[in-house]
C-alpha cells in the first residue's frame, strides 16, 4: 500500500521542535462568540482555522453532535489520502537513530516533548507545593464470596489554590502470595456508585459487567480509577478539579500548551500508581494499565509519560489514541475538537485539516512505550475508531521495539478477525463486533498480561 511511506523531513521536525518548547504557537488568541452558535477562531502565523460549535449556555458545555449524523466522514479504504509518516528513528537534527542509547537519550525525549506541547498538553509546575493524602475509607475482606478484599481509597490533593480528590477501588486476591501484579483500568463508571459491587446474578462480575473475578483467579489485583474525579468529561471551563491547583497567580484557564482533559486523566492514573507503591500486597513494578475509547487515549498517554507502568492496553482508542491521524478515516482531529475542544491542548487546534503538518503521528505515541509491552485492540465494525489505522500504528511502532531487541508486529497485513497476537511486545487483535469491551477482549488482555508480567 502506498499510504504510509515514512519520509525523513528533518528540517521540518527540527523547526517544529523549537516551536514546541514555547508557550505560544500562535494559538493563544482564541475568540468565543457567546451566542447560541459560537465561532472559535484560532489564529497563527501559518493557518486560520475556524470551528463552528454549538454553545449550550444554560449548562456551559458544548453539545455533542451525534457522530451518526456526520455525512463527511470517510470509511472507504480506497479514499485514504496519500501520506508520509514522520520518521521515528530520525532525530530533530537529522541524525539516524541506530542504537538504544540514541533512542533513549535523544529521540524519545524529543517525541515526548512534541506530544506534550502540541497534542495532549503539559502539566505546569504548581505555584504552591501540592500535599497529597491517602485514606482507606472502607474495607470488605469477603468480596467475591471471599476470594478478594475490596478497599475504597480516597486520594486527596491540596495546596493554597484549593483541593481535589479521587476515589479508587482496589480488589486484591485473598489466596495469592503477595505481592501480586495489578491490572489498573481508567473507568467511565463512577467509583462511588453501585457499579463496583458484586453482580447479584453473575458470580465473579461487578454490576458494571467487569470480570474482576477472572482477574483475581489469575492472581491479579484490580484497580479502578474514575475519569471524572479530577476533570469533567467535556470540561470547557477548568475552574474546578485538579487544574485550578496548578494555576499561576491571576490565571483562570490553561495556556495553549498546557494540559487538557486527557492529560488530567493521565495525571490521576499516575497518582493512583504512586499510591500502589505504598502497599505491600501489590507489585507496583508489574502494573498493566487499560482503557477503552476516550480512556484508551488517556491510557496510552499515561503510560507514555510514566515508565513505571509495565504494560499498556488500548481498546478501540481511535483518534488521539492508537489510530494514525494522517489516514483521516473515521473520527478526525476536526471532529474531535468540534465535539470535545479541550480533550487535547489548544495547540492541537492549529493542525485541524492540516494533519500532514503534524511533526508526530500516533505510531510515535505507541513507540514511547518501548521496550515495555503495548497491546492494541480493535473492533471490525468500529469504523469510527479506524481499526486499520490502529493496526498500522502498532506495526510502524514496532521498528523501535526491534531496535531495542523486542519483537513487534512483523507484517503490514493485520491478522484475521478474532485471531489475537499476544506472544510479543506489540500485541494486537481485531474482533468481530463494534465499540465495546467484550469477553473476548478481557480474555486476550489477561493472556497478554500473563505472557509479559508472569514470565521473566
Amino acid at each position: 500500500m502506498p499510504h504510509d511511506r515514512t519520509a525523513a523531513h528533518a528540517s521540518l521536525w527540527s523547526a517544529t521542535t523549537v516551536h514546541a518548547t514555547t508557550d505560544n504557537i500562535r494559538t493563544d488568541r482564541v475568540v468565543f462568540v457567546t451566542s447560541l452558535i459560537g465561532e472559535i477562531a484560532v489564529l497563527n502565523r501559518r493557518f486560520l482555522v475556524v470551528f463552528t460549535v454549538t454553545m449550550v449556555l444554560n449548562s456551559g458545555v458544548l453539545a455533542r453532535e451525534a457522530k451518526e449524523a456526520d455525512n463527511d466522514v470517510n470509511y472507504d479504504e480506497q479514499q485514504i489520502p496519500h501520506y508520509d509518516l514522520p520518521p521515528l528513528l530520525v532525530t530533530a537534527e537529522g541524525d539516524t537513530v541506530t542504537t538504544a542509547e540514541q533512542w533513549r537519550n535523544v529521540r524519545r525525549p524529543q517525541i515526548l516533548a512534541m506530544f506534550s506541547n502540541l497534542i495532549y498538553g503539559c502539566v505546569p509546575t504548581a505555584p504552591d507545593p501540592i500535599k497529597s493524602n491517602c485514606e482507606v475509607v472502607s474495607t470488605d475482606a469477603k468480596f467475591l464470596q471471599g476470594k478478594a478484599t475490596r478497599q475504597d481509597v480516597r486520594l486527596t490533593f491540596r495546596n493554597a489554590n484549593g483541593w481535589a480528590e479521587m476515589l479508587i477501588v482496589v480488589y486484591v486476591p485473598n489466596d495469592t502470595k503477595a505481592p501480586v501484579p495489578v491490572f489498573m483500568k481508567h473507568s467511565f463508571n463512577n467509583t462511588r456508585s453501585d457499579d463496583f459491587n458484586e453482580h447479584p446474578q453473575q458470580p465473579g462480575r461487578l454490576r458494571n459487567g467487569w470480570p474482576v473475578g477472572a482477574f483475581v483467579d489469575r492472581g491479579y489485583a484490580f484497580v479502578a480509577v474514575y475519569h471524572q474525579d479530577l476533570v469533567s468529561h467535556n470540561d470547557v471551563r477548568f475552574d474546578r478539579g485538579i487544574h485550578r491547583l496548578f494555576y499561576a497567580h491571576g490565571q483562570s484557564f490553561p495556556k495553549a500548551r498546557e494540559w487538557g482533559v486527557l492529560s488530567a486523566i493521565a495525571w490521576g492514573g499516575m497518582r493512583a500508581l504512586d499510591y500502589l507503591e505504598t502497599r505491600d500486597d501489590v507489585d507496583a513494578r508489574r502494573v498493566a494499565l487499560m482503557g477503552h475509547s476516550k480512556l484508551g487515549k488517556a491510557t496510552l498517554w499515561t503510560a507514555a509519560q510514566d515508565e513505571r507502568f509495565a504494560l499498556a492496553i488500548s481498546a478501540q482508542s481511535g483518534c488521539a489514541g492508537a489510530a494514525l491521524w494522517r489516514r483521516r478515516s473515521g473520527e478526525t482531529l476536526q471532529k474531535m475538537v468540534t465535539r470535545f475542544p479541550y480533550w487535547l491542548c489548544r495547540n492541537a487546534w492549529k493542525f485541524v485539516n492540516q494533519e500532514d503538518d503534524l511533526p508526530v503521528d500516533q505510531h510515535m505515541l505507541l513507540a514511547l512505550m518501548a521496550p515495555r509491552p503495548v497491546y492494541v485492540a480493535s473492533g471490525v465494525e468500529d469504523t469510527w475508531a479506524d481499526p486499520r489505522g490502529e493496526y498500522l500504528s502498532a506495526y510502524h511502532a514496532s521498528q523501535v521495539y526491534r531496535l531495542l531487541g523486542k519483537r513487534g508486529l512483523d507484517s503490514e497485513v493485520s491478522p484475521p478477525i478474532n485471531e489475537a497476537i499476544t506472544d510479543r511486545a506489540v500485541g494486537y487483535h481485531v474482533r468481530s463486533g463494534g465499540h465495546s469491551v467484550e469477553e473476548y477482549d478481557w480474555s486476550r488482555f489477561m493472556d497478554f498480561a500473563d505472557y509479559h508480567l508472569k514470565n521473566d
